[in-house]
């Protein structure tokens, strides 16, 4: 049902969204071909490279230095140490729009076990703790296809004008390095762009594009609390007060926020996902801390979640009689939106790039994804029309295998995603080249 509905949507935008004449995306789409044909064992090298080598939030510095040098080689004035770690590029070639493609850097506290005889076996501090890293979210795909499109912009001048902005962003799995960049003066130090494109590798079918209008990612809000109570010995509950017992109580409590308090027709998650009180059983601690995750599209549900997570913290310490509770907001980030008539415009020129099989575009009326991206910062609430592209990695015979052992093919975050490098890189690369034609072209 669903899928009807993106089908009639794409036809619409077809008809509603005429690309120029001066275009023709399935020539470009060749010449973006014929460039990644060239570059293709460069960009391969470069993603197994950066897949063994997994670095954490703001900790990205050898994949910083190897980007940045892969720029210089394609000419890009270069600078280094934006917003901590980050990488900027830029590429001048006359008057015209100026168009930003960003990419991330970092990876993700996590063992890989994909058994690839390039997995990353790497190791970092997180927390105070050394633990393995990894690409599973599928950023060291983006790099490539990121600086596969570099080379080929860089290589059909002939065909835009306008400036080029690369940026290559830190921290984008703690949903931070896109502020900081914005902080340490990412659109006052360099061209402000007009437009803005990004992609992201998932496991969809290999090579499919996905655009979708409106919200395409929920907000993300980090939350920490932490109950203070008064210890004491377990036999002599009396003589506490129990924190555990005031976070168990708000750990159900809350889900009340979601289910009676906020409309139910929107979008909303509350999630506990870490409770840490105590050392042994027969000891009343005296502090629990625990760290949420909360989820969602419309800012008004956003802020109705985390002022709920609040009166609800403080209404559970209340009914102990137990101090205020600490609620800190770690951290943040909007909502992913995507401009509808430059999604149009977009899925259109895909179509007629890339066959119609291997685009939809969703309507603002269907729901997004749920996951999270701090992109938004970039697009600053609408100010830079901007488009975020979904790119399917996974091969029919890989989903085809999963499908006969009755398992859904591996997600982002899983010990497991590994999509398919060559089809999902050059998807990426026809896509953001594409774009970026779409809006700077001659």
């Amino acid at each position: 049902m669903r899928r009807s509905g993106w089908i009639a949507a794409s036809a619409l935008a077809l008809i509603a969204a005429p690309v120029a004449a001066r275009s023709d995306p399935a020539a470009q789409r060749a010449a973006v071909d014929a460039q990644f044909a060239k570059a293709w064992p460069g960009l391969e090298a470069l993603y197994r490279d950066i897949h063994q080598h997994p670095e954490l939030a703001f900790q990205e510095q050898r994949t910083a230095g190897v980007l940045a040098a892969r720029l210089r080689e394609l000419g890009f004035e270069v600078s280094e140490g934006v917003g901590k770690t980050g990488v900027v590029g830029v590429l001048r070639n006359g008057p015209g729009p100026v168009v930003l493609l960003r990419t991330e850097l970092d990876g993700l506290p996590m063992e890989e076990k994909t058994g690839l005889p390039y997995a990353s076996r790497a190791q970092q501090e997180s927390g105070g703790k050394l633990g393995f890293v990894a690409h599973s979210c599928g950023h060291d795909v983006h790099m490539a296809w990121w600086i596969g499109a570099a080379g080929a912009l860089a290589a059909m001048k002939g065909q835009w004008h306008g400036t080029l902005v690369m940026v290559a962003q830190p921290a984008e799995e703690v949903v931070s390095g896109a502020k900081a960049m914005l902080a340490d003066g990412l659109y006052t130090k360099f061209p402000r762009p007009d437009y803005a494109f990004a992609a992201h590798v998932g496991p969809d079918t290999a090579g499919k594009v996905t655009i979708k209008e409106g919200y395409a990612t929920s907000a993300s809000d980090a939350v920490k609390i932490v109950f203070h109570g008064q210890g004491a010995h377990g036999s002599m509950p009396d003589k506490s007060i129990d924190p555990v017992v005031m976070g168990a109580r708000f750990v159900t409590d809350v889900q009340s926020v979601v289910s009676r308090q906020k409309d139910p027709m929107k979008f909303g998650v509350i999630t506990v996902g870490a409770f840490h009180a105590g050392t042994v059983g027969n000891i009343i601690p005296d502090e629990a801390e625990l760290l949420l995750t909360v989820r969602s599209y419309d800012p008004q549900v956003r802020a109705q979640l985390l002022e709920g997570i609040d009166v609800t913290a403080k209404a559970s310490a209340l009914m102990a009689k137990a101090p205020p509770p600490e609620v800190v907001h770690r951290y943040g980030t909007s909502s992913v939106s995507n401009e509808a008539g430059l999604s149009a415009r977009s899925a259109q020129v895909l179509t007629r790039a890339l066959g119609q099989p291997r685009v939809v575009l969703i309507p603002a009326s269907e729901p997004g994804w749920t996951a999270s991206e701090d992109y938004s910062e970039f697009a600053e609430g609408g100010k830079v029309h901007s488009v975020y592209f979904s790119i399917g990695g996974t091969l029919p015979a890989v989903e085809a295998k999963y499908k006969a052992e009755g398992k859904p093919v591996p997600v982002n975050h899983s010990p497991f995603f590994a999509p398919d490098p060559e089809i999902s890189i050059r998807t990426g690369m026809e896509t953001l080249v594409l774009a970026a034609l779409m809006v700077a072209g001659k």
